[in-house]
């Protein structure tokens, strides 16, 4: 059954089990906010398609990923912060703008990818990963336990955090976890 979810668009990825911070002001997403916490509507990240108008129907990308408020709270310069969390992938099937120009879309669940283990081939992904966790403690915060024998969970992180094209992310997202990862090693051995 199809589900409808507010849209908070970036230009960032988010899939299942990712995390980030966001700092919201707009008034429309602190709305967005306010629905999720109280149990209203719940809202997903999405991913704008740069090379594209604002007003292109094609500005947001299909996949999205629901989301769930981890933490609040008020940031030094008085704005909101929240922490979520990825929690199920999506496919926006239509969507539209409210009165506040908050986009909305009925959504339809995809598969999210299944735990599998990492191959020795992979190991070097998942020492890179490690290595970026130790260099980079608001990352590091936010996997306080991650998951580097886990092909799915390393594959969802290197979509989240490499500067690829969105639409690129998104058709490796639905590829199969290890398939994935054997494109990022050819990637960041090409871009490093």
């Amino acid at each position: 059954m199809n589900e409808q979810l507010a849209l908070f668009p970036l230009s960032s990825f988010l899939l299942p089990q990712g995390r980030m911070k966001l700092r919201v002001f707009e008034p429309r997403y602190v709305r967005l906010v306010k629905e999720a916490v109280s149990g209203k509507r719940a809202f997903a990240m999405a991913s704008l398609n740069p090379f594209v108008s604002q007003q292109h129907p094609d500005r947001i990308l299909p996949l999205v990923c629901k989301v769930e408020v981890e933490d609040f709270e008020t940031l030094p310069d008085g704005l909101l912060g929240i922490t979520i969390k990825g929690v199920a992938r999506q496919r926006i099937v239509r969507r539209w703008q409210e009165d506040d120009k908050l986009h909305v879309a009925e959504v339809q669940p995809q598969s999210d990818w299944p735990t599998c283990s990492l191959s020795r081939e992979q190991s070097q992904l998942a020492q890179a990963f490690s290595d970026l966790l130790a260099e980079y403690p608001q990352l590091s915060a936010l996997y306080p336990q991650p998951q580097l024998n886990d092909a799915a969970w390393l594959a969802g992180r290197w979509l989240e955090l490499l500067p690829m094209q969105p639409a690129l992310k998104q058709d490796l997202a639905q590829q199969s976890p290890e398939h994935c990862l054997r494109e990022l090693q050819g990637w960041l051995s090409h871009n490093a």
